[in-house]
């Protein structure tokens, strides 16, 4: 839904961007909607979702006129609707440049480590990208404490919520996709995952914990029962060990129940005991619970009856202490502590779905983070992913974890109809949404380079589009283009470069972007303007360039006499006349120099002819009288150039300086003959 945008009475227009949708009202109503494309509008998945992929940050742009259907004007609005708004996000900028670390870190892994080796290699990643979760998600609770901006306090506990249900989402994934754990070490795991994301009674254990008497705290029981829900045997037992200090009369219970708790068997991540032998262990420690529950030892304690109706699996106790575990799967995993501590991967789909069905009692559906752990439960990868790309509001999680499994290699059948697998197209749309930004698009370079189908295409694609805002930027597009020998777009950049600079009259910086690009045509209009700016000022702008051309002046014709006749002048100021002058003839008679140059060139000359040594030969001075001839001669403006005062003084000027060095070189060469 565009805010502010009436789509109810008018129909909506759109064009596509890179990253972005221009939206506007149109003249058409609903009714004639077939002449006009409408943006669908779709629903928000959840609340606690956010915007997810099918909202979008819109603002609008500017106010235009439109017309209604009878003609009379009304305003209407232009907006620019986001693809992917979370990449603006500043505190989520740690998120994407950390995560872009591990996973290059993961592709450069070419030595695919055997067995348990790579497997622990590949959990470490997943915890690494956890971390960083965290971290951002720590960043971010900071943020919104910090904050006094109610708006903003708001996005950030939104974001706090979503990267919190992000690494909830991506732990599950890790213990049973990732680890791959076991029956028994499985059950560890899973305790592990609730213990460290259902934080919400944590300040409820700390207010008991603090307080003078915690036994005489009136959520003292409360704290207790948490502990024995999440299995934390040794927390609960120090709490009651409290409990029997200060009520003597229930010292005799207390030590029962102490000791059911102390022997109760658990799994192991070592492999010292099978399953066989747990589940025996387990049996025996089960009924001697129901006998003490039985014959009625903790009935003077409802509490501790409670506490053993619990170590029992009793399902309806367990459901008694619905509120301190606050979610259905806190639920599946007390259920299955207590009840089927063995149980295997495989089995999980059908305790999963029964457990939702219990603690939700048909007061509330499911909302799409239960929906998303639920499909991880019945090892329904994709369908996770798929889940996951709908209601989160960004594609970095799905492109990251894709990643992930794919070299866990459990993706490896699954190809889309399109012909690029699963991986490659979450890769592709993640870096596509990195491009929009002015500076996280170096990130997504990386992320196309391992896309090995259409990966190359894309970035071609989407670094022409990148705004060449400065030099230095240009620089760097320009370094990533030609380190992938992306010819075509290393040209299309310099041609870019090159036309900004001479926009600005930086003619050389426009020289050397259009010698960068190879661009013959621009080398040669660059080159006009260097003369141009020569015969108008008398002097050159960039030695330094012009001076260094090398081979590169032979892009083209222009260049190279541009170079040329800069080295004419080099030649004249270091006093070497002779070298300098056959220079100059060679520029006007190999005809490398343009027409309307040569009355500059011959001008060159004067100096050199009026030297008290004689520098051109009799047939040097003929060629010389030759160009001249033909200059004014050719000249389709003769009449205006004979009318030209200054032109004509030039020429006769130039024709007696011809005759006179035609003169001294007759009488020096007829003096050295003669001797």
């Amino acid at each position: 839904v565009v805010p502010g945008a009436d789509s109810s009475s008018r129909q909506l227009c759109f064009a596509w961007g890179p990253a972005e949708v221009l939206v506007c009202e149109t003249l058409f109503g609903r009714a004639g909607g077939s002449r006009s494309r409408c943006l669908s509008r779709s629903p928000c998945p959840s609340r606690f979702w956010g915007e997810g992929r099918a909202g979008a940050a819109a603002r609008a742009l500017t106010d235009s006129v439109a017309g209604t259907e009878d003609g009379a004007p009304s305003s209407s609005r232009v907006f620019v609707v986001r693809r992917d708004q979370d990449i603006y996000i500043q505190t989520l900028r740690k998120l994407f440049n950390e995560s872009h670390g591990i996973f290059m870190g993961l592709q450069r892994s070419e030595e695919e480590l055997a067995g348990k080796s790579r497997k622990a290699q590949l959990v470490q990643v997943s915890k690494n990208y956890r971390s960083v979760i965290r971290a951002c998600m720590e960043d971010m609770h900071q943020a919104a404490v910090s904050t006094r901006d109610p708006a903003l306090q708001g996005q950030y506990s939104t974001q706090v919520s979503i990267l919190s249900a992000m690494e909830l989402i991506w732990n599950l994934c890790e213990i049973l996709f990732v680890e791959a754990a076991t029956a028994g070490p499985l059950l560890l795991r899973l305790l592990d995952w609730v213990r460290l994301h259902v934080c919400d009674v944590d300040s409820m254990v700390r207010d008991v914990l603090s307080s003078e008497s915690p036994a005489k705290h009136k959520l003292f029981w409360n704290v207790v029962d948490i502990f024995v829900l999440q299995g934390r045997m040794d927390e609960a037992r120090h709490l009651l060990s409290k409990e029997a200090s200060t009520n003597p009369t229930s010292m005799n219970m207390y030590k029962i129940l102490d000791d059911l708790m102390k022997k109760m068997p658990v799994p192991s991540l070592s492999n010292t005991q099978t399953l066989t032998e747990l589940e025996l262990k387990w049996q025996h420690w089960h009924e001697e619970c129901q006998r003490y529950l039985q014959d009625g030892t903790f009935a003077s304690n409802p509490h501790m009856e409670s506490i053993c109706k619990i170590l029992l699996g009793d399902e309806d106790a367990i459901l008694e202490k619905k509120e301190l575990m606050t979610t259905w799967y806190h639920f599946l995993v007390t259920r299955l502590l207590y009840s089927h501590p063995t149980v295997k991967p495989m089995e999980l789909r059908f305790y999963a779905q029964s457990s939702m069905d219990l603690f939700l009692g048909g007061e509330s559906s499911p909302e799409p983070l239960d929906l998303i752990l639920m499909a991880a439960f019945e090892f329904e990868m994709h369908q996770v992913i798929k889940e996951c790309s709908i209601v989160l509001s960004n594609w970095w999680f799905v492109a990251h974890l894709t990643d992930l499994l794919d070299h866990c290699k459990l993706l490896q059948s699954h190809n889309l109809y399109f012909g690029s697998n699963m991986r490659e197209f979450l890769l592709l749309e993640y870096a596509s949404g990195l491009f929009s930004h002015h500076s996280l698009w170096q990130l997504g370079v990386d992320y196309f380079d391992h896309c090995p189908e259409y990966g190359r295409v894309y970035l071609e694609l989407h670094i022409e589009r990148i705004p060449l805002s400065t030099e230095q930027k240009a620089l760097k597009v320009l370094r990533i283009c030609e380190q992938r020998q992306m010819h075509e777009q290393v040209r299309s950049i310099c041609k870019i470069m090159a036309m900004k600079a001479l926009r600005n009259n930086r003619l050389g910086s426009a020289l050397s972007w259009s010698i960068r690009a190879k661009d013959a045509a621009f080398a040669t209009l660059i080159s006009d303007r260097f003369l141009k700016d020569y015969c108008e000022r008398g002097c050159f702008s960039d030695l330094d360039l012009i001076d260094n051309l090398g081979p590169s002046m032979l892009l083209s014709d222009r260049l190279t006499f541009l170079g040329k006749y800069r080295e004419f002048h080099r030649l004249y100021g270091e006093q070497r006349f002779a070298e300098a002058a056959r220079l100059l003839l060679t520029l006007m008679t190999a005809h490398i120099a343009p027409c309307s140059f040569w009355m500059t060139l011959l001008t060159d000359a004067l100096p050199l002819l009026e030297q008290k040594e004689v520098i051109f030969s009799a047939e040097q001075t003929y060629e010389l009288m030759r160009c001249l001839e033909d200059l004014t001669a050719g000249n389709p403006d003769k009449q205006k150039f004979q009318d030209d005062d200054v032109e004509t003084t030039k020429v006769e000027m130039l024709r007696l300086a011809l005759a006179r060095n035609l003169a001294r070189v007759i009488v020096k060469e007829g003096t050295v003959e003669g001797s």
